[in-house]
């Protein structure tokens, strides 16, 4: 695929890239489908599903290829942190408020519209965390992903992936390096619709409803991967005693 200009671009992805790609390549084959449904420029927001620690350089890994910068969500208080906290800057990593107040509606409002005049992608997990469901179908969402989208009117993308456990199963200490080469299929998905619900992004109700498209749209691409259904009823930790931690926002 012909190489954007966000990657050609000299930047600090570069080091990143040489140090991660290679070693990506070793413990995995990635096999993307749809990559056209990614925007070559421009802003977006993609929301792939997350039931192991090794997710985010799979995914990051799959971003590269395609020609974007993989930037995520990262937790505030990281940005505070020497050396780390300028990495992070430099790259164009987003931090995210954990609590739900007026000032962190408003920092999400600026993100996204740096976002959306700066042309960049931004990746966010709307779970929040590595899914709780036994069967690590996608369980209920947060509205981290949805905010973004809503606040700056932005493409906001579906993406499941399945392989990553065979790396790297959820909660485990190390890596499945033997055999070598798993393969991990990536399935992108067309933007979710919310035309209908712009300029509602502090609404509850709105968060909802985008929220539960989102994660319908993102467990069918998952259902696809897998060949299987997921069950009717999306999992929620709170109904099984289950502490949800790495929340984004209520």
């Amino acid at each position: 695929m012909r190489a954007t200009a966000e990657k050609t671009r000299p930047s600090l992805f570069w080091f990143l890239a040489v140090l991660v790609v290679p070693f990506i390549g070793v413990v995995a084959r990635i096999r993307i489908r749809n990559a056209d449904k990614l925007p070559r420029s421009g802003a977006f927001v993609l929301a792939p599903n997350h039931y192991s620690e090794f997710d985010p350089l799979i995914v990051a890994a799959a971003v590269w290829r395609l020609g974007r910068a993989p930037r995520f969500m990262a937790k505030e208080s990281l940005f505070r942190v020497p050396v780390l906290g300028w990495a992070l800057r430099g790259t164009g990593m987003i931090p995210v408020a954990r609590a739900s107040s007026a000032a962190a509606a408003k920092q999400t409002l600026a993100e996204s519209k740096t976002l959306a005049e700066h042309g960049r992608g931004v990746i966010v997990y709307p779970e929040g965390t590595l899914t709780r469901d036994p069967d690590l179908w996608p369980m209920r969402g947060k509205s981290g992903a949805v905010r973004l989208a809503l606040a700056g009117e932005i493409p906001l993308i579906p993406m499941a992936h399945w392989g990553t456990q065979k790396i790297m199963g959820r909660y485990q200490k190390g890596l499945s390096l033997w055999p070598p080469r798993k393969t991990v299929e990536i399935l992108i998905g067309d933007p979710v619709d919310l035309s209908d619900l712009h300029g509602r992004s502090g609404e509850r109700a709105a968060l909802v409803e985008a929220n539960d498209r989102l994660m319908a749209a993102i467990t069918a691409l998952l259902e696809e991967l897998r060949g299987e259904k997921a069950p009717p009823e999306r999992w929620n930790p709170a109904d099984h005693g289950q502490k949800e931690t790495g929340r984004l926002d209520s």
